[in-house]
């Protein structure tokens, strides 16, 4: 089944079968910007399939770097830690991940750059990273609220401490990268522990960073070196697979090759409190990133609530675990992620409308949901308001209910996982 505008999901009545899928997009994303700046060819393997990602190489390209593209791996001609002013704005698509991100290597640039991106990008705000770089001698101008495109001009940076007021690893990634380019010591203080991809890649390409509780450290003008690394899978995209086995008690579901970061893994003990079947095998490491093969066995479903530490740390599982939440014997609650506002989509809006139209009893929240176990959901026409998360979440509900369900703009999958809905097919028993 190709992935169109508008899909039709059928009820199943298993899930079985084993997967592996394409690259993660949090480890492609820094991997494609850091081997950009680093010395040497850096050869990359399982590249994510998204169109976000696409988005970053598309960025490095024009920033003046060499990528060779076969289908899934990635040969990338680092420069070294001086870009090409580029000829034209630099169009980021949907990924707030790319201009976040990019936005840190660009302020150590001598030159004047311009970020674009589609309709839903230019909604989100970019006041979080505008402001630390400005701090550090960047200027950047925005449209109101901080929100894109961003003119941004490089130049001498100076070293800041700076304490961010929100957890969010795309912020903490754009001022480390930063830090690179940076007079001093550059230092990021978390108030809640977030993914930590951006350490770890930035450690593979060769740089030191200092590590203290939820402070991490990196001085300036340290070179990176290229490298060679396989991308293990995206878990973010695993989730919904995962969810979906759990919703049929006596599924057996096996993924293998998936990424297995212990600041991203917190989902497989959330499924577990909820009583799912999960055990890890095969574990290895490659550049500080854990992977394995994990199974999973459908049981009943118990209620969680999700909180604190938690909602950061699954701030992208929210939609999928909210989509099934009505199929709980308890019900789950969501609080402290009203980051969830201001994603490609209002996502706990989005989450609660379509849960309406499929029969569920919702409580929206300022900062999460309240939705009640042990409820019937029945077919009918979600809209996906063009989030990959929304479309992917609602597809996964769509199994269990009761009659056919319409996603309306399931092409979004394709920000982050263009191959979803012919995987689901081939795991769903009907």
């Amino acid at each position: 089944m190709n992935v169109i505008p508008s899909t039709v999901i059928r009820p199943a009545l298993n899930v079985a079968g084993s997967l592996r899928l394409p690259g993660d997009k949090s480890v492609s994303h820094r991997y494609a910007m850091l081997a950009a700046i680093a010395e040497g060819e850096t050869r990359l393997e399982n590249f994510s399939t998204g169109a976000d990602c696409a988005s970053t190489l598309g960025c490095v390209r024009a920033l003046g770097v060499d990528v060779d593209r076969s289908e899934n791996n990635v040969l990338i001609h680092g420069r070294g830690p001086k870009l090409r002013p580029p000829t034209s704005p630099l169009n980021c698509g949907n990924s707030g991940s790319t201009m976040r991100m990019l936005s840190g290597i660009l302020a150590g640039q001598d030159f004047s750059s311009e970020l674009t991106g589609d309709e839903s990008l230019s909604r989100r705000p970019m006041a979080r990273v505008i402001a630390p770089l400005e701090m550090m001698g960047a200027t950047i101008t925005a449209q109101s609220g901080g929100r894109p495109p961003l003119q941004l001009t490089g130049g001498k940076l100076k070293a800041i401490r700076y304490h961010m007021p929100v957890p969010s690893a795309q912020v903490k990634s754009c001022l480390l990268f930063a830090g690179l380019f940076a007079t001093g010591e550059t230092a990021v203080v978390e108030p809640i522990r977030t993914r930590d991809h951006s350490e770890l890649a930035l450690r593979a390409f060769g740089a030191e960073l200092n590590h203290e509780g939820n402070e991490v450290r990196i001085a300036g003008g340290q070179r990176l070196r290229a490298i060679q690394a396989v991308i293990p899978g995206d878990i973010s995209s695993a989730a919904f697979f995962m969810c979906a086995a759990g919703l049929f008690p006596g599924s057996q579901l096996a993924i293998a090759d998936l990424l297995m970061n212990p600041t991203r893994a917190r989902l497989l003990d959330i499924l577990i409190l909820m009583g799912v079947g999960i055990s890890v095998t095969q574990l290895e490491e490659q550049h500080g990133e854990l992977r394995g093969t994990v199974k999973v066995e459908g049981r009943a479903l118990k209620g969680i609530t999700i909180a604190g530490a938690d909602s950061a740390a699954l701030i992208d599982e929210i939609p999928v675990l909210a989509a099934i939440a009505p199929y709980t014997e308890g019900g789950i609650e969501i609080r402290d992620a009203r980051e969830l506002r201001v994603k490609e989509s209002d996502r706990i809006a989005a989450i609660a409308a379509n849960l309406r139209v499929m029969g569920a009893q919702v409580e929206e929240r300022d900062d999460g949901l309240k939705i009640a176990g042990g409820q019937k959901l029945r077919g009918g026409e979600i809209d996906s308001l063009g989030d990959h998360r929304i479309a992917m979440a609602f597809a996964v509900a769509a199994l269990r209910a009761e009659g056919e369900t319409r996603i309306r703009g399931a092409d979004a999958a394709v920000i982050s996982y263009p191959g979803f809905f012919d995987a689901l097919e081939t795991v769903v028993q009907r």
